[in-house]
């Protein structure tokens, strides 16, 4: 993949199984409702044999938002790490036949492809058991230089900072991309993963590392260890990324839409219309997808930000993080692109 790229995201290779549930089976399983948190092998396989008929679809963070910004006409290409086994195969078929470049060799031997085991309640809200398997052998030496060099944005998955080897891998392509000119974006993916890692996080954004911050708003609280969003709102509006620059941060805000915040100012943009909230999973995965698609096609940053509500508001109207309407042509229908 060292032919031009809009974007390359590194990210954890997951297989989702999505299963409607109600809160008190969450309660029975002693699961928080709304948060991802990871499981062992053991208890992937008790929760898989007690939950409701599942849906099989290829997921991922930020596997989805490569997705995305694929199908919005961005050319992109996915690092991440998965077994060569039945799920594995799944993911890496899935992911190709969107037009996303994946190359990154399938572990040979070792655990097996992960899998997320996402219950949806009533409400739309998703809780997330991640057993991340052959995601934690993901490596420095899978990270290509050419590869991101090429790419002008290389955006990198928050739940890739739990497996220990892909620290190494997340550092070195910010080295790399850095070294080229190019941009690095970050999404902090869960608050509960910002509850781990927040020294970490807050130091990748204070040493430069980052160009691009993503985030819902709990997750920007999280941050900054505060109840209130105006503080941590504020917070962001004063930190720099990397090239001494002022760091560009994009948070969404459910039904609130979004904020789009540089250099001191904070643009609100309105969130897209949704005929049904039927499952939140994959909304700010596809929040990044559309803006950094837009962001590649030349677009502002609020104008990208618009693209990253529409592509939002579609994934939460089915069960699934991945589009299953034609995002561009939806794009242009409402002049967007």
């Amino acid at each position: 993949m060292s032919q031009p790229l809009d974007l390359l995201v590194l990210g954890n290779a997951i297989v989702d199984l999505i299963a409607h549930a109600d809160d008190a089976f969450l309660a029975d399983q002693g699961v928080a409702k709304g948060a991802m948190q990871l499981i062992d092998e053991e208890r992937a396989e008790a929760l898989f044999s007690v939950m409701g008929p599942a849906t099989v679809v290829s997921g991922g963070s930020g596997a989805n938002t490569a997705v995305g910004a694929a199908l919005l006409g961005a050319k992109t290409g996915f690092v991440g790490k998965v077994r060569d086994d039945e799920l594995g195969r799944l993911f890496s078929h899935d992911l190709k036949a969107t037009g996303v470049g994946f190359e990154t060799a399938p572990a040979g031997e070792g655990p097996a492809t992960a899998r997320c085991f996402i219950l949806v309640t009533p409400d739309g809200e998703r809780t997330m058991n991640t057993y991340l398997g052959a995601c934690q052998k993901l490596s420095s030496d899978d990270v290509d230089e050419a590869t991101v060099r090429a790419a002008r944005v290389t955006y990198l998955e928050g739940y890739l900072w739990d497996p220990p080897a892909a620290k190494d891998a997340f550092r070195k392509a910010v080295g790399i991309a850095h070294g080229a000119g190019n941009a690095v974006a970050l999404t902090l993916s869960d608050a509960f993963c910002v509850d781990r890692y927040r020294d970490e996080f807050l130091g990748l954004i204070r040493d430069g590392s980052i160009d691009i911050l993503f985030a819902n708003i709990g997750e920007l609280q999280s941050l900054y260890s505060t109840d209130d969003p105006e503080k941590a709102i504020a917070a962001l509006r004063d930190e720099r990324g990397g090239h001494g620059k002022h760091l560009l941060g994009l948070v969404t805000r459910s039904a609130d839409g979004a904020l789009v915040v540089r250099g001191g100012e904070v643009r609100s943009v309105e969130a897209s219309p949704v005929r049904e909230v039927v499952d939140t999973t994959g909304a700010g995965d596809l929040f990044a997808a559309g803006f950094l698609a837009g962001h590649a096609r030349g677009l502002d940053y609020v104008a990208s930000a618009r693209l990253g509500t529409l592509a939002a508001a579609e994934v939460i109207e089915h069960i699934g993080a991945r589009p299953q309407r034609d995002l561009l042509a939806l794009a242009r229908e409402r002049k967007l692109v």
